[in-house]
């Protein structure tokens, strides 16, 4: 019979695992509300976040918040560029959504070599943010890095919820996801908002590896299985509503832990999928999507 304490041990490792998936949930929605495109380069993203860092710490010895914001930059600058040179021609010709999907994975695949023949294929990790004893309450163990993990995914939803109801830059980018066309009429440049919403993107990718690192190891080819964790997160949660990724990701994590714990590390991906079968067919929109 599985204890109580290995259950609670349990939920708090899904709920950590939940949130950086919610932040990869996330990126998909930014980029599908500002130009309708589905971008699979976001596992890159992810990689690059936790990869960068550990080379500016251990290559370049920088100090560790230097080196995770220039691993931020480093990302936000690739994202800029895939905008730029692979999806902008083809929103251009108005390409159609699969050619979008094919060339956001190419991409994808292009950033993976890059890494790999930049750096080499060797798992790496990065030491804790606090490196202290976990915190016990009863019979479970609370590490400090979930806690950053779960406390700086909940302040960067907020951040962003602030960003898109305050801001005018925030303001013009839920206008051109509402109707671009209309936006353009306005005066808004829905080509800059389209831009932004890569490099916002990447910016949440970057932050969620660097978050995941120092629990479990980055390398050239883990992105993809992310990607899909981050789109299924979306999906769950109703896609195009970030908030509703962020709960998403979150309920992702719960029920993969759950079944990592009652079926073993096996069923991990089945018990991913099996839940976003029963979600479509529960309901189709997400939890948080329109019925519409």
């Amino acid at each position: 019979m599985v204890s109580m304490n290995l259950v609670l041990q349990s939920l708090i490792s899904g709920i950590s695992i939940g949130c950086v998936y919610g932040l990869i949930g996330i990126g998909f929605c930014v980029i599908y509300n500002a130009s309708g495109i589905v971008n699979f380069a976001q596992g890159a993203f992810v990689m690059l976040g936790g990869m960068v860092t550990y080379v500016l710490i251990n290559k370049f010895q920088l100090p560790y918040i230097v080196a995770a914001l220039g691993a931020i930059a480093v990302t936000a600058i690739v994202g800029a560029g895939v905008e730029r040179l692979v999806v902008r021609p083809l929103w251009k010709r108005s390409a159609p959504m699969f050619v979008m999907i094919l060339a956001t994975l190419a991409a994808q695949i292009v950033i993976e070599r890059l890494t790999y023949l930049a750096v080499d294929d060797q798992p790496k990790t990065l030491p804790a943010f606090t490196d202290r004893a976990p915190i016990m309450l009863g019979g479970v163990a609370i590490n400090f890095q979930s806690l950053w993990i779960m406390g700086g995914s909940v302040v960067i939803v907020i951040a962003l919820g602030l960003f898109f109801k305050s801001t005018r830059t925030g303001r013009a980018m839920r206008a051109v996801s509402i109707n671009a066309e209309a936006a353009a009429l306005q005066g808004i440049p829905v080509s800059l908002m389209l831009t932004l919403a890569f490099v916002l993107s990447a910016l949440l990718g970057a932050v969620a590896g660097i978050l995941l690192t120092p629990t479990q190891y980055t390398a050239f080819n883990m992105g993809v299985p992310f990607a899909i964790s981050g789109f299924i997160a979306a999906i769950i949660g109703g896609f195009g509503r970030p908030l509703g990724a962020f709960i998403g990701g979150i309920t992702l994590g719960l029920v993969q832990a759950m079944a990592i714990l009652g079926l073993g590390a096996g069923v991990k991906n089945v018990a991913a999928l099996s839940l976003l079968l029963v979600l479509l067919f529960i309901r189709p929109s997400g939890l948080l999507g329109s019925s519409r």
